[in-house]
């Protein structure tokens, strides 16, 4: 399958040139975050910070200023089409990011980090919206599969770019190197991507038309649950992500090799994503993700009860850890497909409260996590059972207590 555009000159995509590009936007989130993981002791000590769960803030502050902007470009892309707010949002995030490199307080880098998450949010929103556009049901699934596989290899590559960059020169260049990577995705949107939202399925950007989507979307039971669903489970990612430097490097003594088993963990991911795309098309995406977050639950269960009775060793830590996030793989691309499934036509709004609920739930509850490190990994496991559990909960809602049977072949 090729995407084609109606405008001249502009070159058609293969299915695997529009993967790639797709990922590569939605690496701009995963490397604006995990590219600096191994310099947040330095930027905190450059900016005065003592506090070494303060710095967490400078993640929290991205997230959260993504998560709100999302409300916004969804229902500008249904209006003006994908390409050109995608366009805007990676250019304000490259503004920032180049505006770091000089901000002289932590406040002011936290209030730059949250304007360049609105920028992000951009590439979030539409990124999956466009997905949409192009692909339904399995297929959708499939496709965001094999972007996340994609985009997994962000998280696996950055913090060694990071700490290569923290060893040549110093923190400063991180966000000279986000931002060169922004204009050069930008470049490529440019010259490669064609429009994916006809003009005759754009919808008016007028208050009611914006509330109308929002209430079609708010009302859709099955989107609702597996978003709030997902938000939890991405929850317990931002809270590793929030306190993976105070675990591996201040309890595990890594040090320098913290960057190689963060990778290792993303690496995780990114297989049990690439197995969710070969999988999804046979057995459907209700039983892959209901099976796989009965054992996320199971595999944090074992983890919290096993922290509890005592300090657990690198090597347990590492397996319950990778199994629960081997299942997080094969959760996340199925609950965002059937979240978005039921609301082709509205996805650019859809995507926006479906991506605003999940960005600023999952980096409350990565917060309230992260913020509970006590010099133990038993907060950070606690922190996934519950949110597993409450998952759960939503999920069996969503399906009125009858879980992986699919109400239609299709999905």
């Amino acid at each position: 399958m090729t995407i084609t555009s109606e405008a001249p000159g502009l070159p058609a995509l293969s299915k695997p040139q529009f993967v790639a590009l797709m990922a590569l936007l939605m690496a701009i989130n995963a490397i604006s975050i995990d590219i600096m993981l191994p310099g947040l002791q330095e930027i905190g000590a450059s900016l005065g910070v003592v506090d070494e769960n303060t710095r967490q803030y400078v993640i929290t502050a991205y997230l959260i200023g993504m998560g709100c902007a999302q409300l916004f470009f969804g229902p500008m892309s249904d209006r003006f089409g994908r390409k050109l707010p995608l366009l805007g949002g990676l250019g304000i995030y490259a503004l920032c990011a180049l505006a770091i490199v000089f901000v002289p307080s932590f406040a002011g880098l936290l209030a730059l980090r949250f304007m360049q998450g609105i920028g992000a949010a951009a590439t979030r929103v539409i990124t999956i919206s466009i997905v949409r556009d192009v692909y339904g049901g399995r297929m959708m699934a499939e496709v965001m599969s094999l972007v996340m596989m994609v985009f997994m290899i962000v998280p696996v590559i950055a913090p060694s770019v990071g700490q290569l960059i923290m060893i040549f020169a110093e923190w400063h260049m991180i966000f000279v190197v986000i931002c060169v990577f922004a204009l050069m995705v930008a470049t490529m949107v440019t010259l490669r991507l064609p429009e994916t939202l006809s003009v005759e399925h754009r919808r008016p950007f007028t208050v009611t038309s914006i509330l109308a989507g929002f209430r079609i979307v708010l009302t859709n039971r099955v989107s609702l649950c597996y978003s709030l669903a997902a938000s939890f489970i991405f929850g317990s990612l931002f809270g590793f992500i929030n306190s993976s430097q105070q675990i591996l490097v201040g309890i595990y003594g890594l040090g320098h090799w913290f960057p190689l088993v963060f990778a290792g963990f993303a690496g995780m991911m990114a297989v049990a994503s690439f197995t969710n795309s070969r999988l999804v098309k046979r057995y459907g995406m209700r039983r892959l993700s209901h099976g796989a977050l009965i054992g996320f639950t199971i595999a944090s269960l074992i983890w919290a009860v096993a922290s509890i009775f005592g300090a657990l060793p690198f090597w347990l830590f590492v397996l319950l850890y990778a199994s629960a996030m081997f299942q997080f793989g094969l959760i996340g691309p199925n609950f965002n497909a059937m979240a978005m499934e039921p609301l082709g036509h509205v996805a650019g709004t859809a995507s926006s409260v479906l991506g605003f609920t999940q960005t600023i739930g999952g980096a409350t509850i990565g917060a309230l996590i992260g913020q509970a490190f006590d010099g133990t990994v038993t907060p950070l496991a606690i922190g996934f059972l519950t949110v597993s559990v409450i998952g759960l909960m939503f999920v069996i809602v969503a399906e009125k207590g009858k879980l992986f049977s699919p109400h239609n072949p299709s999905i």
